[in-house]
């Protein structure tokens, strides 16, 4: 063997003959079984193989690769793995010069029909399987740079590469979950199959060009379709999981964007499926945060708010295709539940991943895709009525809490501007109990910066230093957004107590937001309005007009009192302390299902009725702006009972009964002073000013219609010359006045022509018009 390879270093012209002699034997030995020359001559070729790195290792190549050939089609496992070896080997040689006239197609096939081994010893199967995926590992690295090559990223390839290694990963996985003990594992230290797989799959990934992501995720999206992986989840997960991993991150986004589409391709499958998918999209959305989510942010959460949409249209219609016909499948209520809570998941992890300006305008983007009833009408053509609105305005709620979730942001004014939190105030006007709960942990994740929301979690009376709250000093930003959408705030806060069918969360959410609000964003101004929200809301508690509940009056007690303890202690005015606490002993003693720890409780102990609620333990607006007024609060403001204002929101809201609205007073913001909160309330609306307001319209409809009529008379009747004299009149004034403003308008032209020298030589303008100067004959064209 030494005498012939340093035969074929001294004469590598010789290198052809060589491999065709040796190629000739083996064929002729592999033909006549006689295995021992095979290996012989087998073991010959590696040696040259290894020995010439020349230039003419090109000539040797040929005759090799037609005798590993050779090996691979035989049935003997023992020859196809000797010649996988081999192959290998040769895979790992650098070669220096391309090549023009190989091809790898046979062994593309061939190693990949080796890693579907199904031979009946299980030792053997596993060792072609391992020599299949070697081989492959072999082909790849072979071909993936040289670019004289097939291109082993074509569709043909990769559809054989890709599902072979995934089902050897998939198998690995089903060996291992009956592994044997962990000793006789470590006897066998070898790599196990489903390792290499893995690695050979992460190499293969890892030299992935941009151009190429896509040829090689799509066979791994139809391996799992096919074998329908998605429904267990976990493998197709961990397959996404070296995918992500594996790439370069910059092209993270290409996967989720085929991920995306895959979804949308499977809208009709079951449930489980597309939840498999979502799960998938989760995972890789987490990992491809590091690098980015790419450019269409947007269309991700299109393509997710999509998906929740048909989701709930399947719950509600019970099939697919709206229409029931036999052969339509089965729709299981709780898989279909099951993936919405997935959607939201996921819509919450991309959101997380996201910087704030992308998140607000994720925010805006799902708050237009909520439909109003009355408003978007064209958004509830579902078919499933005013059911699937309810439900799909709830399940993009829960999305919202999820984007909005640990949202942090300096400046509240861009966060939340007008055409986000005008949208979700309305909201929280609606009769839907499960709506306006939404609607307040969105508002409540959106004003809390500095997590001091969990300790609002429960309502009582307590001393606030045991809350050890975070407060900061109010920046301009956010007085300037208080003042904008400060009252907006406290009528929803008003209103929401009103409500009849809020319970224990509702109240709960109000009082975490009123201390948001005074913890957060308060200055002096906002403190004032805030303890008169808190007294009109003891006097809406102590109304009979509005009807309420007994359970509703006591609630609005409580919270009142729970706020007004807490915003005392903030004030930290000794006075207005003293007051509260008197009220609060009083209460305690007496009354004290109107506090807190009696009323937001799982079995409230309320009173029969509400009836000598007086004197001693009700907050008295007096006694408070007294307090206050000595430590410099403005006492004027203090002193005027808050009332909030109607707007539009409510007749959208639908509350208010046709009489309601009529003797409505509509209030006119004094536009010269919005700083001063004191309106003048415009004139009232009755019945009386609505009939007149009828009977003049029809007395001016009458003189219009008389006028037209003279008007037509005129030019049917009157003579020519009156006519034209009427018309001619109008066009000479016409004509004047343009003489006046062309008059004005042309400016004398650069031109000496234009200019008159006076006595004393300052040039005095002409005005020429532009119709009447004269050009060079070289100027004119």
């Amino acid at each position: 063997m030494e005498k012939l390879t340093f035969y074929a270093l001294s004469a590598p012209e010789k290198l052809d003959r060589i491999g065709a002699y040796l190629s000739e034997r083996l064929s002729r030995d592999v033909a006549r079984h006689r295995y021992g020359y095979v290996c012989i001559a087998m073991e010959a070729l590696d040696q040259l193989l290894m020995a010439c790195h020349c230039q003419s290792i090109n000539l040797f190549v040929e005759s090799f690769l037609k005798m590993v050939r050779k090996l691979l089609e035989s049935d003997k496992p023992n020859l196809q793995i000797l010649g996988t070896n081999s192959f290998v080997k040769f895979a790992n040689i650098e070669e220096d010069t391309a090549s023009y006239h190989r091809s790898y197609d046979f062994f593309v096939s061939r190693f990949s029909e080796m890693c579907h081994s199904s031979y009946e010893d299980p030792d053997i199967r596993t060792k072609i399987r391992m020599a299949g995926i070697k081989g492959l590992q072999g082909v790849v690295r072979k071909t993936v740079n040289d670019e004289l090559q097939a291109n082993i990223w074509d569709p043909q390839h990769m559809d054989k590469i890709v599902p072979s290694l995934l089902f050897n990963l998939q198998s690995g996985e089903r060996t291992e979950s009956r592994s044997p003990s962990p000793l006789q594992a470590s006897e066998k230290e070898k790599e196990s199959p489903m390792e290499l797989t893995e690695r050979c799959f992460r190499e293969l990934l890892g030299r992935a060009a941009y151009g190429n992501i896509k040829n090689a995720v799509t066979p791994v999206l139809m391996h799992l379709d096919n074998h329908s992986l998605w429904e267990g989840k976990s493998f197709a997960v961990r397959c996404f999981k070296i995918i992500m991993y594996s790439i370069q991150s910059q092209h993270s986004h290409l996967v989720i964007q085929q991920l995306l589409g895959h979804l949308d391709a499977n809208s009709k499958n079951s449930a489980t499926v597309r939840a498999g998918i979502v799960e998938v999209l989760l995972e890789a959305a987490a990992i491809a945060a590091s690098g980015s989510v790419g450019p269409t942010v947007l269309e991700v959460f299109n393509t997710l708010l999509r998906q929740l949409r048909l989701s709930v249209d399947y719950e509600l219609t019970g099939t697919y295709d709206g229409n029931t016909n036999i052969g339509t499948k089965i729709i299981k209520a709780h898989e279909e539940r099951q993936l919405q809570e997935a959607v939201i998941r996921t819509i919450g992890s991309f959101a997380n991943t996201l910087p704030t300006y992308q998140r607000s305008e994720v925010m805006l983007f799902i708050m237009g895709k909520i439909p109003v009833p009355g408003v978007h009408p064209a958004l509830t053509s579902t078919g499933s009525g005013p059911e699937g609105t309810r439900m799909i305005q709830i399940m993009l709620l829960k999305s919202l809490v999820q984007v909005t979730a640990g949202f942090q942001t300096t400046n509240m004014l861009t966060a939340l501007p007008s055409s986000f939190l005008e949208p979700l105030l309305s909201f929280s006007l609606t009769e839907d109990p499960e709506v306006r709960l939404l609607v307040l942990q969105i508002l409540l994740s959106l004003i809390d910066r500095h997590d001091n929301r969990p300790k609002f979690a429960n309502i009582s009376i307590s001393d606030i230093s045991m809350l050890k709250l975070k407060v900061d000093k109010c920046s301009r930003q956010d007085n300037l957004f208080m003042k904008k959408h400060g009252q907006q705030l406290y009528r929803h806060i008003y209103l929401g107590c009103k409500e009849q069918s809020s319970g224990r969360q509702h109240y709960e959410s109000l009082f975490a937001l009123l201390g948001l609000l005074s913890v957060e964003l308060a200055n002096e101004e906002v403190v004032v309005d805030l303890i008169r929200l808190a007294l009109a809301l003891q006097d809406l508690a102590l109304s009979t007009d509005e009807g309420l509940p007994v359970y509703t009056r006591c609630a609005v007690h409580a919270l009142a009192a729970a706020y007004l303890n807490l915003i005392c202690q903030l004030t930290t005015v000794p006075a207005f302390c003293q007051h509260i606490h008197e009220v609060i002993e009083v209460r305690q003693k007496n009354t004290p299902y109107l506090l807190p720890e009696d009323v937001f409780v799982d079995n409230p102990k309320l009173a029969s009725s509400l009836e000598k609620v007086e004197g001693d333990v009700l907050f008295l607006q007096s006694k408070i702006t007294e307090v206050l007024g000595g430590s410099g609060y403005n006492t004027e403001r203090l002193a005027t009972p808050y009332v909030p204002q109607y707007t539009d929101e409510d007749r959208l809201s639908k509350r208010k009964s046709i009489g309601e609205t009529i003797s409505l007073q509509v209030e006119v913001e004094s536009r010269n002073s919005p700083e001063k909160e004191e309106r003048t309330p415009a004139e009232e609306i009755t019945f009386e000013t609505l009939k007149n307001a009828i009977v003049d319209s029809v007395g001016m409809e009458e003189q219009e219609r008389e006028r037209r009529r003279q008007v037509v008379e005129k030019f049917q009747k009157a003579p020519f010359e009156e006519i034209a004299a009427h018309c001619g009149a109008r066009a000479s004034m016409l004509q004047s006045k343009l003489n006046q403003i062309f008059e004005i308008t042309i400016r004398p032209p650069p031109s000496p022509s234009g200019t008159i020298s006076s006595g004393y030589g300052q040039s005095q303008s002409r005005s020429v018009p532009i119709y009447e100067m004269k050009f060079p004959d070289l100027c004119v064209y």
